[in-house]
């Protein structure tokens, strides 16, 4: 009996951890894009192109 309680306390300890970890998992697929100066993003071609400068 002692030992079901003790393994209960580990995993209900443990799960929150796990949550958070599954959580921040997928920002790593995130990526921040920077285009060169004189250039913007187009977000219809997913690329840099040149600025329009009048």
């Amino acid at each position: 009996m002692r030992i079901k309680t003790l393994l209960a306390a580990f995993v209900l300890m443990a799960v929150p951890g796990f949550a958070y970890a599954e959580c921040s998992w997928g920002r790593a697929h995130e990526v921040t894009m920077s285009c060169s100066e004189g250039t913007t993003w187009d977000a219809a071609s997913q690329s840099c192109v040149t600025s329009a400068t009048s």
